[in-house]
């Protein structure tokens, strides 16, 4: 097959180009590198360095394909609240182009990442794919709104669709040098740099934690598999959730590191419950939990190390300042 990634320089799509590669497909690869390496990029990958938001620019890198897998976003749940022309514009707009350019391509086969932000807050309860999303922050609203449109323009004009939605990946290739996502990351940087953790509010917010291969592997079963086609299916461990600050605390362990966390006021529309079923996943796409959280953070702590700790750069702009904006993003307290 030819198979197109959208956003091959960052941390999924670039093990997605691994693990297509290694099975003999071509791979083209497109991307603006707002949210991702270069160096990311497997070799053998044929990259095309454009904007998502350039129609003219996707028409020749889908010619041909029969494959495109859609990770490109600029996956700000927080910052969204703040800039939202920004993440709004490289959600929707983006997922929409890649759409028309599939179409344009005559793809066979389009697959959409989406987001547990599509849920919004459930008391606590386990997300499961039958709930009715109820985002509440416009990273969530445009992420749901894009599955809208991949369903309605993959309907319309005759491509399979699939729909996954990943909780939390970790691993090697993360950016960890961002200030405005992957708290594991921001933990361990700021660690490796001398500097104690921030934590909103009371750090008593759950997640689950996804090592990326046990992500990849379900997922190239969704691009291959009958069953998947028009669903919308759970990617995430649903056996292991943790507390944020029970998370710093446990990275400071594996870096013998000794904590004293820096606590700040909460962020506005932030959910504080966000954990997921999988047991969609285990019917269709086999999905199972491979890497325990504990070792997928060594995984990545190991990852940060051999690269090095750097300062967080603070790449993209907060087009609201109130005194609603977290201080560590207006003042760069990073």
């Amino acid at each position: 097959m030819k198979v197109v990634i959208t956003g091959v320089g960052g941390f999924l799509g670039s093990h997605l180009a691994d693990s297509f590669l290694a099975q003999g497909h071509t791979v083209v690869g497109i991307d603006n590198f707002l949210g991702g390496y270069k160096d990311n990029v497997p070799s053998g990958v044929e990259l095309y360095e454009v904007d998502l938001l350039n129609l003219n620019d996707l028409r020749e890198p889908f010619q041909g394909a029969d494959l495109v897998i859609h990770t490109a976003c600029t996956a700000y749940e927080g910052l969204s609240v703040f800039s939202p022309s920004l993440i709004v514009a490289n959600t929707v707009q983006s997922t929409t182009n890649a759409l028309t350019a599939s179409i344009q391509a005559n793809v066979k086969k389009f697959v959409y990442l989406s987001s547990m932000a599509r849920y919004g807050d459930r008391d606590g309860q386990l997300f499961t794919e039958d709930m009715e999303p109820k985002p509440q922050d416009p990273y969530g609203i445009a992420k749901y709104s894009s599955e809208l449109l991949v369903k309605n323009l993959c309907d319309t004009h005759g491509l399979d669709w699939v729909i996954l939605v990943p909780h939390n990946i970790i691993g090697p290739r993360q950016k960890y040098d961002d200030p405005y996502r992957n708290v594991a990351s921001i933990f361990i940087n700021r660690m490796l740099s001398g500097k104690q953790p921030i934590i909103y509010s009371d750090g008593k917010s759950k997640r689950c934690f996804s090592f990326i291969q046990d992500v990849i592997d379900p997922l190239m079963v969704a691009c291959e598999s009958p069953d998947a086609v028009r669903q919308i299916i759970n990617i995430g461990p649903d056996e292991e959730h943790i507390e944020i600050r029970m998370l710093a605390r446990t990275i400071a362990r594996l870096l013998d590191f000794k904590i004293e966390p820096i606590h700040m006021l909460g962020r506005p529309q932030e959910v504080k419950i966000a954990l997921c079923s999988s047991d969609k996943a285990r019917r269709l796409l086999n999905y199972e939990t491979k890497t325990p959280l504990e070792q997928g953070l060594q995984e990545l702590i190991n990852y940060i190390k051999h690269r090095g700790h750097k300062d967080f750069n603070y790449h993209l702009p907060i087009e609201i300042l109130s005194d609603k904006t977290p201080t560590t993003w207006s003042q760069r307290l990073m």
